[in-house]
């Protein structure tokens, strides 16, 4: 697991999905100033995510940018550089580190029905995580129960924005190009184990 029970679950999620496009708008400008402030203030200057409210703009950065600064250097230029699968795939990365919620879902849930063949992914299984881990979380207890479907909706939605669920709940399989399998198998234990794959 990638959490204990003195470790408090970060749930600020629902300020945004995946992201992957913006993503693909703010990663160049970090790979060239080299400084997230920096990064930070022009994209907000120039209002490089065309966001009509600069509020809105100011929430999307601030889901957006802690993802991106969990990447190394590869990971980045995929986002920046890469297919939109590619990208979606490190973005998803991106979440599950920063949101252990997430990453104990994809490893623990979404790549275990995969690998048992369960083939399809439900709110139900989400909820029933869900009650798993509040056992060990208080914090999970004190979510509204709006913001608890929220969450719920968010996560799916970035699973279908990754490509690894169908918005009918079939998971599909993960078919990593091989860039984004040597990234992700630069981790211990590998990032590999978030993606409903075989692929060890």
């Amino acid at each position: 697991m990638m959490t204990n029970s003195s470790t408090r679950y970060a749930l600020s999620f629902t300020s945004g999905t995946l992201l992957a496009a913006q993503a693909a708008v703010v990663a160049p400008i970090y790979l060239r100033t080299r400084d997230w402030t920096a990064t930070r203030a022009q994209v907000k200057e120039e209002n490089v995510l065309q966001s009509r409210v600069a509020r809105s703009n100011t929430r999307m950065l601030g889901a957006l940018i802690p993802r991106l600064q969990l990447l190394n250097e590869a990971e980045l230029q995929i986002v920046a550089d890469g297919t939109s699968t590619e990208r979606g795939h490190v973005m998803w990365v991106a979440a599950c580190h920063l949101y252990s919620l997430i990453g104990e879902f994809a490893e623990e849930v979404l790549r275990e029905r995969f690998l048992t063949l369960a083939g399809t992914l439900t709110y139900e299984e989400y909820d029933s995580f869900y009650r798993s881990k509040a056992m060990w979380h208080d914090e999970l207890y004190d979510v509204t129960d709006d913001s608890y479907k929220k969450l719920r909706q968010v996560l799916f939605k970035m699973m279908v924005e990754a490509g690894l669920l169908t918005k009918q709940g079939r998971i599909e399989p993960a078919l990593l190009s091989s860039c984004v399998a040597e990234c992700l198998n630069q981790h211990t234990p590998s990032d590999i184990r978030f993606f409903p794959t075989r692929v060890a």
